[in-house]
């Protein structure tokens, strides 16, 4: 729950960024809640961080992610509990399925196919 407290400060940041009409004083007064103790510096640095990080999410993959960190949480918590958050996650179907499966794979097994009916023929003498 620690990150919960920036995400609030970032929240009301932009609430008042907006309510401003961008002002610089209020990009400031953003920058420096971001940066904490480092005031400003430390909020201009941080939006470097996270903007490193996001490149190196999407080259390395939202998928593979998802994958390593779903594989990590199987290991200590159930499957089914694991099934029922991917189901709620805000991402497309296609993504939801692959998740499900790399966490649970299924075996499908194709039908046989049978053999068409034979025609016997009755002689009758």
């Amino acid at each position: 729950m620690q990150w919960v407290r920036p995400l609030l400060n970032i929240v009301f940041d932009v609430i008042a960024t907006s309510a401003s009409g961008g002002s610089v004083a209020a990009v400031v007064a953003m920058l420096s809640s971001l940066g904490g103790p480092l005031g400003l510096l430390g909020g201009l640095g941080l939006l470097g961080l996270v903007g490193i990080l996001g490149e190196y999410i999407a080259a390395f993959g939202i998928e593979n992610i998802l994958k390593l960190i779903y594989t990590e949480r199987s290991k200590t918590e159930s499957v089914r509990f694991l099934l029922k958050e991917i189901k709620e996650l805000p991402i497309t179907d296609e993504l939801k399925l692959k998740l499900k499966h790399h966490i649970s794979p299924v075996v499908i097994t194709e039908p046989e196919e049978e053999a068409a009916p034979r025609t016997v023929e009755i002689v009758d003498e």
